[in-house]
């Protein structure tokens, strides 16, 4: 009997940019229980390269606004913040604004559903 086998492909963006910036305002509470985080206004998505400048992100939106990290990978950049819209995306508006000031980094267009 031959079995599925899911495959995963990660695709790795070359340099230093935030390849992703999207805010969720007022989601479904489901969304909460499935990614098993504690519910809010809003949530943020960032992913970044290279991927362990979620640390330095996280950091950075932690002291900004009044968020709490949901998830942090440092192996596939992935960060998502929880608060209220607002602060959510004023959290985003810094980190976007530090990488691509001091880091040189390319910032990425917040977008919101």
């Amino acid at each position: 009997m031959e079995e599925d086998k899911k495959r995963f492909i990660q695709e790795f963006v070359p340099g230093k940019q935030v390849t992703l910036s999207h805010l969720i305002a007022n989601p479904d509470p489901e969304m909460f229980e499935k990614l098993g985080i504690t519910q809010a206004g809003a949530l943020g998505i960032l992913t970044l390269t290279p991927s362990e400048t979620v640390i330095i992100a996280g950091d950075l939106a932690t002291k900004a606004a009044s968020v709490s990290l949901g998830f942090l990978d440092r192996f596939t950049g992935s960060l998502v913040l929880v608060g209220s819209v607002s602060e959510v995306e004023l959290a985003m508006e810094k980190v976007n604004t530090f990488l691509s000031e001091n880091l040189k980094y390319t910032p990425s267009v917040i977008t919101k559903s």
